[in-house]
């Protein structure tokens, strides 16, 4: 339960002393124990197939109430993080059975000691999914649309190096290449491109210019779609995540893999075999 306020100045400097040990007991909202509980799964503090501390256990933990921490449990089960059983607990789940797209689990991945992990496992999948996403823009694009992609390529072309803006401008750019392809669940994949995009920004820090180099490859790609060429398109957009996967592996200090594209290409219509 959250503390009743108590306006007399001399019990405050003891309310701040004990809420400083009880990290919910002044704010006690599902969203801070659904944080909390999430990042401790992902961060292996719960780890796979174990059974969690028993209900009242972890509610005195964190100081909140039993309903509070319940529906929290809930949300997880419903990520796939976990299982509630009676008379058995809750149990973590196997990693195979986590929604690993949902933008939470995203989240407490990147806060987690494989943050690393998670961004290689990104950048494959993205370098699979933004190449064929670019060539349908480029057959599929309207005006209004190629405006929008424009609109967030200037942004980013404007903005101060390593910036707020920078991001977001990069961001609002392959969102609107998704949005552009028509397809609602390939759009509705812009959170995890954000997640990446996220720890690149903050990696970036470590590689000054790093954005800025990559404005021509974000120009091609532009250029690409608005000439309705989905060929040319892909083909600009893997060179583009080459190119930054290469600086987030050069930062990692790990292998920057082959192309995905290179090795497995992707034709909108038709299949195309290697020679």
């Amino acid at each position: 339960m959250l503390p009743k306020q108590n306006q007399a100045g001399r019990n405050q400097a003891a309310r701040d002393s004990d809420a400083a040990r009880r990290p919910f007991a002044r704010r006690s909202t599902h969203a801070q124990v659904l944080h909390e509980v999430g990042e401790r799964i992902l961060c292996g503090v719960f780890a796979s197939g174990a059974i969690m501390p028993s209900e009242t256990a972890l509610s005195d933990e964190l100081q909140v109430s039993r309903p509070v921490l319940r529906e929290a449990i809930k949300v997880l089960a419903a990520k796939g993080l976990v299982d509630s059983r009676p008379k058995i607990g809750t149990r973590v789940k196997p990693r195979e059975d986590w929604n690993m797209l949902d933008p939470d689990i995203l989240a407490w991945g990147f806060a987690s000691p494989e943050a690393e992990q998670y961004a290689i496992a990104l950048s494959e999948m993205r370098r699979i999914l933004e190449p064929a996403a670019a060539a349908l823009a480029a057959r599929r694009a309207t005006d209004a649309q190629i405006e929008r992609i424009s609109l967030a390529y200037d942004r980013m072309a404007s903005a101060a190096e390593d910036s707020e803006d920078s991001f977001a401008g990069d961001l609002a750019f392959h969102k609107a290449i998704l949005a552009a392809t028509g397809n609602a669940f390939l759009a509705s994949t812009g959170h995890v491109i954000e997640s990446a995009l996220l720890f690149s920004f903050k990696l970036s820090s470590r590689n000054r210019g790093a954005r800025t180099h990559s404005l021509p490859r974000h120009a091609a790609v532009l250029e690409t779609i608005a000439a309705h060429d989905p060929e040319a398109a892909q083909h600009e957009m893997e060179l583009l995540l080459d190119e930054a996967w290469a600086d987030i592996a050069a930062l990692l200090g790990v292998e920057a893999v082959p192309a995905v594209g290179a090795r497995m290409p992707v034709r909108i219509g038709k299949v195309r075999r290697k020679q």
